[in-house]
């Protein structure tokens, strides 16, 4: 079973980017679906991309569409968020995931993960 540890979170300014980062522990990560979420405060978890074991096929939040890309290295055992155009409504607690996943499949769905990183705070100033 794999380990996450998320990084690269801060304090950006609206319209800025930053790249988050999440590594792998162990030597099987290329058999597991992976995923970001986030909360705020206050607020329930929720999905934002998500990438298959291979990282060939992605989904993404209607909310980040467009401004956030999901990626992984399998070789690296590292995932990675980047984010554009960020709003003051993107400030949360950013978490990465990781499900045992023999397939070509992604998923979405908060309960369907069973590794979680640690978070990382992303602050966006207006």
């Amino acid at each position: 079973q794999v380990q996450l540890v998320a990084s690269g979170g801060g304090l950006v300014q609206a319209g800025g980017s930053v790249r988050l980062a999440c590594a792998a522990s162990g030597r099987t990560f290329n058999i597991y679906a992976v995923g970001w979420f986030r909360q705020a405060s206050g607020k329930e978890r929720e999905f934002v991309a998500a990438a298959s074991s291979s990282g060939g096929i992605t989904f993404y939040a209607d909310s980040v569409k467009g401004r956030f890309t999901i990626s992984r290295d399998n070789a690296k055992n590292t995932m990675h968020l980047q984010m554009n155009s960020l709003t003051p409504e993107d400030t949360a607690v950013y978490h990465c995931a990781a499900k045992l996943a023999r397939n070509q499949r992604y998923y979405t769905g908060a309960l369907e993960y069973d590794i979680w990183g640690q978070g990382t705070q992303v602050t966006v100033s207006s």
